[in-house]
C-alpha cells in the first residue's frame, strides 16, 4: 500500500473473491464495471504470478516464469535479454489448414542499445533483424542505404505533452495562463517543419483508432479548436489578464532517454519566449525522471508521453484524483464522479457520449500544452517471415507475435548476413 507505484482504486470494484475449487477463482463486483476485461485480461497489471515466483524472489530474473511462448534464460543488465522457447507453451497456429506448435523461433534476443545512432547502424548492418521504433528522421536514409528493408508506420499510442502542475502554487493554477501557453505554440508548424508531416496535430487524449470515442478537431467546440491555433497576440492578452503581462519563468524536466523530447523542447521554449515566458530546462536520466513523478517531486513543468491504453483508462489515469500517471496533479471531485459513472454504465453508446464530454472538458481546462502525436516506424529484414510490423497483443505483450515469426536462414545467408 505504501508503494509510490500503487494505482489508486485499481481493484476497488471488487466486493470479495473466493475459490470454489483449486482451479477456479470467483470475483464478485460491487457494481457493474465496464473495464473488467482490461483489469483482469489484457491490462498492464492483469498478469497472474505463481506464488512460487513471489516466494523464490521475483527480483531475481532467474525466478521469472509464466505461461507465455518464451522463458527468460539470460539477462545482462544494460546489454541484453535472452528468451528461449517454452516447450510447454499451449498455443498453436494454423497455416494452410494445418496446425503448427508454437513458438517457431527457438530464441529471441532483445538488445539494450540506448544510443540512437548505434541502434540505427545495427539495423543497417543486419546486426538486428527487427527495429520496432524508428523516428522519421532516420527513415529516408535507411530506405536509401538499405532498400531491402520492409516497413510499417503507426501513429504513436502515447500522447506527447508538456504538463503544468496545478496542485502547487504556480501561475498554472489560472486556466488563462494554461490556455495562453497553448496558443503561444505553433503546433501546425511543429507538424510541418519539425516532424516533416510525420505527425497528427490532434490525437490525444483520445486516439484516432478509438472509433466512436475519438472526435476530430474539426468537430470540437471552438474553445478547443482555439488551443490548436497559433495566436501569440491572444496569448499575451490572456497572460496580462492573469497578472503576468511581463511573463514569468518556470522549470521543465525532460528525460534524456527521449531524443524526440530533447529536440522538441527547445523549440517550444522559443515559442513561449515570444510571449515573455521563459523555461529552465532540466535534463534527467530515466530513473530520476520517473521517480520525480511517482514521488510527486516533479517540477511545475514536465515533458512526457503517456500511453492511451484504452478509451476509459486514458482519461482515468491522467486526469482523476491521486492517479500515478497524472503529472499535473489534476483533481476535480465532479470530474472524478463522472469517471465513476462511466465505469458503472453498461451501454457502450452511453459511455461513448460521457467520455466525449469528459474529453472536451479536460481539453478546455488545458492542464497540458497539447502537442502533436508523431508517427513511428518499424523496419525488419525480409528474412523475418510471418511478420508485418505488429507490436503488441495486449499491454506491452509481444510474445504471441514473436511466437508466430520465423527466420529464413538461407535467405539471410544469401543476403550476406
Amino acid at each position: 500500500d505504501a508503494s509510490p507505484r500503487k494505482i489508486k482504486g485499481y481493484f476497488d470494484h471488487i466486493a470479495k473473491a473466493h475459490a470454489p475449487d483449486k482451479h477456479t477463482v470467483v470475483f464478485e463486483f460491487k457494481d457493474y464495471f465496464a473495464e473488467w476485461d482490461y483489469r483482469f485480461g489484457y491490462g498492464y497489471f492483469s498478469a497472474i504470478y505463481p506464488k512460487e515466483v513471489v516466494e523464490a524472489g521475483a527480483n531475481n530474473w532467474k525466478n521469472v516464469t509464466g505461461t507465455g511462448p518464451y522463458q527468460l534464460t539470460d539477462f545482462v543488465s544494460g546489454n541484453s535479454n535472452v528468451y528461449s522457447k517454452n516447450p510447454d507453451y499451449w498455443d498453436k497456429d494454423k497455416i494452410g489448414g494445418q496446425d503448427y506448435k508454437l513458438p517457431f523461433v527457438d530464441k529471441i534476443t532483445y538488445r539494450t542499445i540506448k544510443d540512437e545512432a548505434t541502434f540505427i547502424t545495427a539495423l543497417r548492418t543486419g546486426k538486428l533483424d527487427i527495429l520496432e521504433s524508428i523516428r522519421w528522421q532516420n527513415v529516408d536514409s535507411l530506405k536509401k542505404s538499405v532498400p531491402q528493408l520492409k516497413w510499417n508506420r503507426w501513429l504513436n499510442m502515447s500522447g506527447t505533452f508538456l504538463s503544468f502542475r496545478v496542485d502547487v502554487d504556480s501561475p498554472f493554477k489560472d486556466v488563462r495562463v494554461r490556455r495562453a501557453l497553448n496558443m503561444a505554440v505553433n503546433k501546425e508548424e511543429i507538424v510541418k517543419a519539425y516532424y516533416n508531416g510525420n505527425a497528427e496535430l490532434f490525437a490525444y487524449p483520445m486516439h484516432p483508432d478509438y472509433i466512436g470515442y475519438f472526435q476530430p478537431l474539426a468537430e470540437m467546440p471552438a474553445s478547443v479548436q482555439e488551443l490548436f491555433k497559433f495566436d501569440p497576440a491572444k496569448a499575451k492578452k490572456l497572460l496580462a489578464e492573469a497578472g503576468h503581462a511581463k511573463g514569468f519563468t518556470f522549470k521543465v524536466q525532460v528525460c534524456s532517454c527521449n531524443p524526440d523530447h530533447m529536440d522538441l523542447l527547445p523549440l517550444i521554449a522559443a515559442y513561449l519566449e515570444q510571449v515573455g515566458v521563459k523555461m529552465e530546462i532540466q535534463t534527467m536520466e530515466y530513473g530520476a525522471f520517473l521517480s520525480a513523478m511517482t514521488s510527486r517531486s516533479l517540477a511545475v513543468g514536465y515533458m512526457m508521453n503517456n500511453g492511451h491504453t484504452n478509451p476509459t483508462t486514458t482519461i482515468r489515469k491522467s486526469f482523476t484524483t491521486g492517479q500515478q500517471w497524472n503529472p499535473s496533479g489534476w483533481s476535480d471531485a465532479k470530474y472524478d464522479a463522472k469517471m465513476d459513472e462511466v465505469y458503472r454504465t453498461k451501454a457502450e453508446e452511453d459511455r461513448i457520449k460521457m467520455l466525449r464530454e469528459m474529453t472536451i472538458e479536460i481539453l478546455d481546462a488545458a492542464p497540458y500544452i497539447w502537442l502533436p502525436t508523431p508517427y513511428v516506424y518499424t523496419a525488419w529484414w525480409p528474412w523475418v517471415k510471418n511478420y508485418a510490423g505488429e507490436l503488441r497483443a495486449g499491454s506491452v505483450r509481444p510474445g504471441p507475435i514473436y511466437a508466430r515469426m520465423w527466420v529464413d536462414q538461407e535467405m539471410k545467408k544469401k543476403m550476406g548476413h
